[in-house]
């Protein structure tokens, strides 16, 4: 394991969610990690570690002063209102102290191309309230200094305790139907995944815009099924949506910041990782 190193400081924003509190057990025993959270939990009142932080009442900059940190993670969820405002003064932030943001964003930034997979230069478009919120913290952030921002678009998230996964196994024991996309084409991983590539990029000082999906593309309906069964579950009943008689994709594939190998995930992985 490597030392714990002074060289960075930081700060994640939406610590106490699951890509967040998924991303601080990661770095935490590297690095000196800081996060926020926003729920009523002792666990968190007695880290000191942890900040309590409402970005729709509270001002990020005293956390800032305190923590001083020199890479910001936001992994922030809720009003999309308050977090724009939230994360215009974070980038002016980032602008004057000269330091490092990743955000995370998502595929559905592309969710208006329903044709093709979707790569790191392919300009963004989304007629989704969420996919334009995503889109509008972009291209703010597009307009820093390029060495000072990473992007991370995700596609959907299947790890062990995702709540995605959570949410399956609630619907096959409550026996309530599950909504699959037959025509839906997308990629897919885990908060592991994520978790370790976010590392490598904070490590090797990354920028730029990244594609952190499988390599592989499934049909929405087929894998999770193949999640159903791969947990052991049965009698799952399915409701199956069609948005379109056509096959649409919502898939961000990686081609241009390309991680190692090691680093790079495909659907089956994910499966491998479910199996009891």
């Amino acid at each position: 394991m490597e030392k714990k190193t002074s060289k960075h400081r930081i700060l994640i924003l939406g610590a106490s969610g699951f890509l967040g509190g998924a991303l601080y057990k990661e770095l935490y025993p590297y690095f000196n990690t800081y996060g926020t959270y926003n729920t009523d939990s002792s666990f968190y009142e007695k880290n000191h570690q942890f900040f309590q932080y409402n970005f729709e009442e509270d001002d990020i900059y005293e956390i800032l002063e305190s923590v001083k940190p020199t890479v910001i993670i936001s992994a922030l969820r809720g009003d999309f209102a308050a977090q724009f405002i939230a994360h215009k003064h974070l980038s002016e932030y980032v602008l004057t102290q000269k330091i490092k943001f990743i955000f995370l964003s998502s595929a559905n930034v592309f969710d208006a191309y329903s044709k093709y997979p979707s790569y790191e230069e392919d300009k963004t478009l989304s007629p989704s309230i969420y996919g334009h919120f995503k889109i509008k913290i972009e291209n703010m952030l597009l307009r820093l200094p390029k060495k000072y921002v990473a992007i991370l678009r995700l596609p959907m998230v299947f790890g062990v305790q995702s709540p995605r996964v959570q949410e399956l196994i609630t619907h096959v024991k409550e026996k309530t139907p599950i909504e699959v996309f037959p025509n839906l084409i997308m990629n897919v991983t885990t908060e592991s995944k994520v978790t370790q590539q976010i590392h490598y990029i904070i490590n090797q000082n990354k920028k730029g815009v990244f594609h952190l999906g499988s390599t592989d593309l499934v049909h929405h309906d087929d894998f999770i099924k193949d999640i159903i069964n791969t947990l052991g579950l049965k009698k799952a009943i399915y409701k199956r949506v069609y948005t379109t008689n056509d096959d649409r994709y919502l898939a961000v594939l990686p081609k241009y910041n390309l991680l190692p190998k090691n680093l790079q995930i495909l659907s089956q992985e994910i499966l491998t990782e479910l199996e009891i």
